[in-house]
């Protein structure tokens, strides 16, 4: 018997569409058309393209592929080495944020000059937020400089005990400051590893089975949750070296009504971290008649013959999830029923927070 519940529709403020410089992994198509399929109807893109968003050119550059190509909204975070300061008045009016990689990941960005990393925290406006992949004493390093020049920072992809609760105590001294977590730090560790192999790499990497139960029993002190949505074709996670990223956005919000259904995460909290709070901390303000309909009773399987996104792949593949999407809305217009899409490239609106 079907249980059809009403969502408010689901923003991703962490997604990496591989478009431009990578699109045999994904593209703004492909990517939003996945996530559509997981109920997700506006999604942010992170610059660490194979060419980064490092100058307002290739933002413009950015801007028309996703406007020719997008099936739900979308919004664009610029990038910075630190030596691009001078694009930064250019562009702020045109992304939701800034990025910048403290820690190493996707692309090898990461600004380790310290002088530079304070420059960057300074010069950036200050109503825009920053965005940082932080891990270990790089969390404290960003929370000293929002501190000192009264940034809106946001913590992304939290994974670990340590520093969640680095975040807390920041969080204590009232600063601005916000983070998220994804679904890959919830449900998997790295006892997943043997299992996964190669699948399984990702950045930050997997955390411990004590850093996973922290996350959830402090789950209220987490703001957000995204899929950091990072696709890699099989044969490229294969490789030497393994690039690091797992897929996500099509089964984020079936692992979060999973939980639901098993009383370990309640509605309130789910609406919370995959909709309110993405609003509040980028100042965007999603239409009302934006929303997804599941059927919270439906139990099916993961597997990878059936996901939207081209890399084909899943780290949950096999894992049995209640409660599916059905139906999603964007703007009172029906973009997605049953497995199908209905809405056409172009679709997607772009969101400036």
């Amino acid at each position: 018997m079907s249980n059809i519940v009403r969502l408010p529709g689901i923003i991703d403020i962490h997604v990496h569409l591989r478009d431009p410089g990578q699109t045999q992994k994904e593209d703004f198509y492909t990517g939003t058309c996945t996530a559509l399929a997981g109920g997700v109807t506006a999604i942010f893109d992170m610059p660490n393209n194979l060419e980064p968003i490092f100058s307002s050119q290739k933002l413009e550059e950015k801007i028309e592929i996703a406007r020719q190509k997008a099936v739900c909204d979308y919004g664009l975070y610029f990038g910075t080495d630190g030596e691009n300061i001078s694009q930064f008045k250019k562009v702020s009016d045109k992304v939701v944020g800034l990025k910048v990689y403290l820690s190493l990941t996707t692309g090898k960005y990461v600004i380790g000059d310290e002088e530079l990393v304070e420059k960057v925290f300074r010069e950036w406006p200050r109503e825009k937020i920053i965005v940082v992949h932080a891990e270990g004493d790089r969390v404290d390093l960003a929370i000293r400089l929002a501190e000192k020049y009264n940034n809106k920072l946001h913590i992304t992809h939290i994974s670990t005990q340590e520093s969640l609760e680095k975040i807390i105590e920041a969080k204590k001294n009232k600063l601005n400051i916000t983070c998220d977590t994804a679904p890959h730090y919830l449900f998997l560790t790295t006892d997943d590893l043997s299992k996964l192999g190669n699948l399984g790499i990702v950045k930050p990497p997997l955390g411990s089975k004590k850093d996973k139960e922290f996350l959830w029993s402090n789950i209220d002190k987490i703001d957000c949750i995204v899929s950091d949505h990072a696709p890699h074709t099989l044969n490229d996670k294969e490789g030497k070296p393994t690039p690091a990223g797992l897929p996500g956005l099509e089964t984020t919000l079936s692992l979060l009504l999973t939980a639901m259904n098993q009383d370990r995460l309640s509605l309130r909290d789910l609406i919370r971290l995959t909709n309110i709070n993405p609003q509040k901390i980028f100042g965007y303000y999603q239409d009302k008649k934006t929303f997804v309909e599941v059927d919270n009773s439906e139990k099916y399987i993961i597997e990878n013959k059936n996901l939207k996104t081209k890399c084909g792949w899943s780290p949950f593949n096999g894992w049995q999830m209640q409660g599916k999407v059905k139906a999603v809305y964007i703007r009172n217009i029906k973009v997605f029923e049953n497995d199908k899409l209905l809405a056409s490239p172009g679709f997607g609106k772009q969101v400036i927070s």
